[in-house]
């Protein structure tokens, strides 16, 4: 149930015309949020949960279509693993439980990333709701899991280095799009919004080339306290904002659905 204020920032948003049709989240602060409460750093992810759920449930409404949060970084893995084992049995639960609510709302789940590095348990229940939402025609909600943005261009080259050295590419034609089709977000538009919560101001290595052109928005609420109201006032502070591309990453932008 959306509040008074909620509701008001909603309407503003919408008299300023269509929401970024491709919001993409780097969801910081759980660990801290908890750490100011006296709790358990794994309480703050799961409340963190509680924000994804409120999030992707108001972007839906909103008509954007594409929601990326930046899960679980290729850094992460470096995190004491107790911490790494139970966010890891946190997706399995997490994924588990809001997969029918996902179908009851068309949204569909996809995910980017290096998906092997997953504990086998996490990858298969992650795929089968994969399978389960790849029908759905509302929101693509995309998770980035095991991503670095650094790793993701690398493995891009790489593809297109076997095949200029199979012969069945000419160097010569590697172009910008070419290479955004190679990216984990192959098929998909480059964010038009970027939010980070906690008040950090950096990407750490999400998105690298996706976010380009993005417009970037900087919250101090951390990611356990970021709801719709936090929402709403990060696509008006993008709304207000005009926005520019170069000829050349236009180009880019509009090319890659198209193949």
């Amino acid at each position: 149930m959306e509040t008074t204020t909620e509701k008001n920032l909603k309407a503003q948003l919408l008299e300023h015309g269509s929401p970024p049709q491709h919001i993409a989240i780097i969801m910081d602060g759980n660990g801290r949020w908890a750490e100011s409460r006296g709790l358990p750093r794994v309480a703050g992810h799961k409340e963190g949960v509680v924000s994804v759920r409120e999030i992707t449930q108001a972007c839906s409404e909103l008509g954007v279509k594409i929601l990326t949060l930046f899960t679980f970084s290729s850094e992460n893995w470096r995190r004491p693993r107790k911490e790494v084992d139970a966010l890891m049995r946190l997706l399995v639960t997490t994924i588990r439980a809001e997969v029918q609510e996902l179908l009851d709302n068309d949204v569909q789940l996809t995910a980017i990333g290096c998906l092997d590095d997953l504990p086998q348990r996490a990858r298969e229940e992650l795929q089968t709701a994969i399978g389960m939402t790849a029908g759905n025609t509302g929101l693509n909600l995309n998770l980035a899991l095991s991503y670095g943005g650094r790793q993701d261009i690398v493995q891009a080259v790489q593809h297109l280095a076997s095949a200029a050295a199979a012969g069945t590419l000419d160097p010569a034609t590697i172009d910008e799009t070419l290479i955004s089709r190679r990216l984990y977000t192959a098929g998909m538009t480059d964010p038009d919004l970027i939010i980070r919560t906690s008040g950090e101001a950096r990407l750490s290595n999400f998105l690298i080339w996706q976010s380009a052109f993005a417009e970037l928005v900087i919250t101090d609420a951390m990611w356990p306290a970021f709801r719709r109201r936090e929402l709403y006032e990060a696509i008006l502070v993008y709304q207000q904002r005009e926005r520019r591309y170069g000829q050349i990453s236009e180009q880019v932008q509009n090319s890659q659905v198209a193949g």
